[in-house]
């Protein structure tokens, strides 16, 4: 009997009291809480550190933003130049061009001018004379148009002021008011810019 009662006495030592364990749990518990709420501040090295690391992300995200930028004003520098450069190429002539139509409206008033019922095979020299002036009529159209330079000659069309120069309003049997009545000139266009405003006179109301 009192051998057993030894026996139960040193298991109890060994293993411990239930209420004895539970004690011993909460205090571990709190002694954890307590450390993590008691996060240690960090040292003066530490925090010059993480403002140097701010600054440089800060002077990282501004100079990413001014090469994002110099990009984009490259690109339309680029650009601009290209196009400057096309139209060097396209208009470049434009001088000598419009001297060449001096050259043109001559070539169709001596062309006009011939009176065509004399043009005939009784009077050679006239006839040969005629047909070398619209040859080379013909020719100097094909030149032109080649090189961009399209003849306009708007009679019966709309009047449009940046393709017609009015020299005149006036009414005019069998024509819609507004439209053109009258070619003075012919207008050209270069690449489709207006070089020459074709001279018209532009029919009103009756």
């Amino acid at each position: 009997m009192g051998s057993r009662q030894s026996d139960n006495t040193s298991s109890n030592t060994r293993l411990g009291s239930p209420r004895l364990l539970c004690m011993a749990t909460q205090q571990k518990n709190g002694h954890g809480s307590e450390e993590e709420a008691e996060k240690p501040e960090p040292s003066p090295t530490e925090k010059t550190l993480m403002e140097e690391k701010t600054q440089l992300e800060d002077q990282l995200k501004d100079m990413t933003e001014k090469y994002k930028r110099a990009l984009a004003d490259t690109e339309n520098l680029r650009t601009r130049t290209q196009k400057m450069i096309e139209d060097a190429k396209l208009y470049g002539i434009q001088s000598f061009c419009k001297d060449l139509l001096e050259v043109a409206d001559i070539l169709e008033k001596a062309t006009e001018s011939v009176p065509k019922e004399e043009v005939t095979s009784q009077n050679p020299h006239l006839k040969n004379l005629y047909d070398g002036l619209v040859m080379t009529e013909v020719q100097i159209q094909k030149v032109f148009t080649k090189h961009g330079l399209i003849k306009l000659n708007p009679d019966g069309q709309k009047f449009d002021p940046y393709e017609h120069e009015a020299l005149f309003h006036a009414p005019v049997e069998g024509k819609e008011p507004g439209t053109v009545a009258v070619v003075t000139k012919v207008g050209y266009k270069l690449h489709g810019r207006t070089l020459r405003p074709a001279l018209v006179g532009v029919a009103k109301a009756l």
